[in-house]
């Protein structure tokens, strides 16, 4: 029987962090829960951190997710902008860092290839393939669905190095059992 994995998906901004668990078994994926931790517009950036933070362990006491998966940054045309993303993607990273569970990086091309298959695919794509991926996921916010796309990303390409490491060993058992 193949394991069953829950992943969470994050999609950090300074402003509204998106995060959403699915869980995989063999092929199958099913939802968990989403959602959007929205921090106050008026807070300091030290204080929209810490409520980044505190949400995502929130999420992580409420759900118990055993991987973590997350966009890879890319830089925006205006550089305090990209600096505020690495701060909230920092935090995003740390809550399960400090669990003990590593957290998968992908690039936004990889994300969207792997579900809608093209590369530079729209937002509404996305959500159009989250939503018919998993349709028990109901009404979704574009930075929850972000974050679903990056837990789906993750379990298809955790499910392809799982695959391949199963046929390395097949591989190294057929060549300690062969004859010399």
């Amino acid at each position: 029987m193949a394991e069953r994995v829950r992943i969470i998906g994050l999609d950090p901004g300074l402003r509204r962090t998106g995060w959403g668990i699915v869980e995989y078994e063999g092929n199958r994926l099913r939802h968990v829960a989403h959602g959007v931790i929205a921090t106050e517009a008026s807070a300091t950036t030290a204080r929209r951190l810490t409520q980044i933070f505190r949400g995502i362990e929130q999420v992580f006491d409420a759900h118990m997710p055993g991987a973590a998966a997350i966009e890879e940054i890319f830089v925006n045309k205006n550089p305090g902008s990209t600096l505020k993303l690495g701060q909230a993607r920092g935090v995003a990273m740390l809550v399960p860092a400090m669990r003990g569970i590593a957290v998968a990086e992908y690039a936004a091309n990889l994300v969207k290839k792997s579900l809608v298959g093209a590369g530079h695919a729209e937002k509404a794509q996305i959500v159009h393939m989250v939503r018919l991926l998993l349709a028990a996921a109901g009404p979704l916010a574009p930075d929850a669905a972000d974050a679903l796309a990056v837990a789906i990303c993750h379990a298809h390409h955790a499910g392809t190095r799982r695959l391949w490491a199963v046929e390395a060993a097949r591989g190294a058992g057929a060549r300690r059992g062969a004859p010399s």
